[in-house]
């Protein structure tokens, strides 16, 4: 006799409507068993991606809650990659140390421009300057929020004795060789992977001849001109020691190799002949009668980025090799989203795991501001960085506009972004040190600034005004009240400051990050 559960057991089976649809018809052939088959193989293979899609999404957000993102956000020359250089130098410092030599094409590049700025200001061209008057420009309401600004485009050009322009022309014929070798570095700049150097005519060939990873306005040495490069770009790579020519064994039995200092082409030797001598770079920058030109012509050579006229002696060393703070001061402007990845260990004061943390750096011109609303979305954090120091100088994309004026509305369109309503806010009001250099040599903010009026000119009186006005910007615009805004006072080319102020701007995120994650 059968147990009896078989029994009961087919009994429930059949009493299963869905059981019961799942059985195969009791007449199937054996092709129609087959295709039957098939179908169901191919609808458990649906089911299962539908699955590992669905465990992939539950990974992904698992590690998102742990990834921290960062936005540098500011307008161009506002110190975001050198906020970037520093994040890298704090937390992937090998990676940045390895990287060093290859900046030296840029800062040779930045010292050579500086040269040119000198002599464009000695030799100006023969047409006649922009008025100072400020008719042409838009009329800015004055009101408790953005300041009205005087826009000034600098002084009129006071023409040189014939003696003093027999000098300066004389600085223009010691370095033209300079100038040569400023159209050779942004060539191999921007056509890294190109073996050789140049033939002179490459040098004069029109923008449209170059890649597109090259913004460069014509012509290249003109006031305001800047070579751009993509961050896709390989000059590093083009430029590191080990990929140069001269980096060759000096014999089959040693490991030694030839420095760049032995190599015949390279710009140091260009540089170093015309450093020295009584035309030379130094001399130039040593000049009186060149500095007070510039001073006439409101040139503040210290102002710009990328300056090492004070270390031309260093510089153009045969041997010489960057440091730290000359990459970190390096000007090399990028297109496009710069993005830098690096886990710190140990999250906050050295508790808990490892977080993984992605900075993204993205360009400050008008033009590339549209770019921005992307990376809006999952960001942790944001970090705006105003130069404060530029209170008296304009734009570079559209002289009628001052920075400062221009660094204040962008600040007001993004702490009032409903999109980033609970994203967490630091401001850097930078470059601290040019401000107070600045304000010592007697520049007058209430005269660029008019709601300043006859508070004192002093840099404690100045930077507590801007902090207090940014502050109340954001208090008036903010969709989020509960908000709180960190404010920092900074000169992001100070090594050791900026790094703890870093430090602790890290540690106010990640605290932020941890309870966010927490609530979810």
């Amino acid at each position: 006799m059968r147990p009896m559960f078989h029994s009961h057991a087919r009994s429930r089976s059949l009493s299963d409507p869905l059981a019961r649809a799942l059985l195969p018809p009791a007449d199937e052939s054996p092709l129609e068993r087959d295709s039957r088959i098939r179908r169901e193989q191919a609808a458990k293979k649906v089911s299962d991606d539908i699955d590992e899609q669905i465990r992939q999404e539950k990974a992904e957000m698992r590690r998102q809650k742990d990834l921290v993102k960062v936005l540098l956000l500011g307008q161009s020359e506002s110190g975001k990659s050198t906020t970037l250089k520093q994040f890298q130098l704090l937390h992937t410092p090998a990676a940045f140390h390895a990287e060093r030599i290859a900046w030296r094409a840029v800062i040779y590049l930045n010292l050579i421009r500086s040269v040119r700025r000198i002599l464009d200001a000695l030799l100006p061209p023969e047409q006649s300057l922009p008025s100072t008057s400020t008719a042409a420009y838009p009329t800015i309401q004055d009101n408790d929020e953005i300041d009205s600004f005087l826009h000034i485009d600098g002084p009129p050009a006071v023409s040189p004795s014939r003696q003093s322009s027999a000098r300066f022309e004389r600085f223009a014929q010691r370095l033209a060789p300079l100038l040569a070798l400023e159209q050779r570095l942004i060539h191999q700049l921007a056509f890294p992977d190109e073996d050789g150097d140049p033939q002179p005519a490459d040098f004069e060939s029109p923008v449209s001849a170059l890649p597109a990873h090259i913004s460069l306005p014509v012509p290249a040495s003109s006031r305001g001109g800047e070579l751009a490069l993509r961050q896709s770009s390989n000059w590093k790579k083009s430029f590191s020691f080990r990929s140069t020519a001269s980096a060759q064994p000096k014999s089959a039995h040693t490991g030694e190799v030839r420095g760049w200092w032995e190599d015949p082409h390279d710009p140091v030797h260009v540089l170093h002949a015309c450093a020295a001598g009584d035309y030379g770079v130094r001399a130039l920058w040593r000049d009186s009668e060149v500095r007070s030109v510039l001073a006439r012509r409101r040139v503040r050579m210290e102002e710009s980025a990328g300056f090492y006229l004070n270390d031309v002696e260093r510089i153009t060393a045969l041997k010489y090799i960057p440091t730290d703070d000359d990459v970190l001061r390096a000007r090399l402007k990028t297109l496009g989203v710069v993005e830098h990845s690096f886990s710190i260990k140990g999250g906050v004061h050295g508790t808990g795991a490892s977080v993984d943390w992605r900075i993204y750096d993205v360009g400050g011109a008008r033009h590339q501001r549209q770019a921005w609303a992307p990376y809006f979305e999952d960001v942790n954090a944001i970090i705006f960085l105003a130069p404060i120091s530029a209170f008296d100088q304009t734009l570079a994309e559209d002289p009628r506009v001052n920075r400062l004026e221009d660094s204040m509305l962008l600040w007001r369109s993004v702490i009032s972004n409903k999109l980033l309503a609970d994203v967490n806010v630091v401001l850097f009001l930078n470059k601290c040190d040019l401000l107070k250099a600045k304000l010592d040599a007697g520049v007058s903010l209430a005269y660029h600034m008019y709601s300043y009026r006859d508070r004192p000119n002093d840099y404690e009186s100045v930077s507590k005004y801007f902090r207090n006005k940014f502050a109340a910007l954001h208090h008036l615009h903010t969709p989020n009240r509960s908000r709180e805004l960190y404010i920092h006072l900074t000169s992001v080319t100070d090594k050791l400051s900026t790094s703890l102020i870093i430090s602790s701007v890290r540690d106010l995120i990640l605290k932020q990050n941890l309870l966010y994650s927490r609530l979810l």
